[in-house]
């Protein structure tokens, strides 16, 4: 095969594949739906600084922060076990243990309904958000001090039991259709539920863009 043939032939397959690739990326602009939601700016509604936070976890959390896993282990019969469900998965905690105050629980299962409820009503396809952290130990808190993360500090509201992080740019398809959403869409699924309990005075939530999460204290 000569060099002109053989580049002939790359060509026609260059051109061959673009227009699959075309082809595709129409088929799924036809499939993408929406939440009809008005947009906000999520660092304005979600301010409730580490101060404010700390304050009412401390308050209504565990009487004091556990020291390493096996503390908090002890403190077991204060908390109650955070497993994925339909609504929500626990990411592979690193840092944390999937362990929070009663109240804290129940209010990221209703977190977790409500988000349903507007995809549902909305006929869009139903996604599970990610839980990325939740209780911290003193020695958790140390070792993502040591690790650069500005947000970790001694007085971090993670360590009462009151406290989690949820994802806002990952999730997880679970309806088995054509259609879908776009990452920022869900967010802004996700960010009103937040901004509705926010207002009823459940929890305190800050936007934290760097980490891509809504670190979220409960308030009661």
């Amino acid at each position: 095969m000569s060099g002109r043939f053989k580049w002939l032939v790359c060509l026609l397959l260059l051109v061959g594949c673009s227009h699959k690739d075309v082809k595709q990326q129409v088929v799924e602009k036809d499939h993408l739906v929406a939440y009809p939601g008005r947009t906000f700016k999520y660092k304005d509604k979600f301010n409730d600084l580490q101060s404010k936070q700390h304050a009412i976890a401390s308050k209504i959390g565990l009487p004091r922060p556990p020291k390493d896993r096996a503390d908090a282990a002890s403190m077991r019969k204060s908390l109650v076990e955070i497993k994925s469900n339909e609504n929500y998965i626990v990411d592979e905690l690193m840092h944390s243990v999937p362990y929070l105050i009663p109240s804290a629980k129940k209010e990221l299962d209703a977190i977790g309904a409500e988000w349903a409820d507007i995809l549902s009503r909305n006929g869009l396809p139903h996604y599970r958000f990610y839980v990325t952290s939740i209780l911290r130990t003193q020695e958790d808190v140390k070792y993502l001090q040591r690790s650069g993360n500005i947000n970790s500090t001694t007085q971090s509201c993670h360590c009462y039991g009151t406290t989690f992080d949820l994802a806002y740019m990952r999730y997880e398809k679970v309806t088995c259709t054509h259609d879908y959403m776009h990452e920022d869409n869900l967010k802004l699924v996700l960010g009103q539920v937040l901004l509705n309990h926010q207002r009823a005075g459940k929890i305190y939530v800050k936007y934290e863009w760097k980490q891509s999460c809504f670190h979220i204290t409960v308030r009661q």
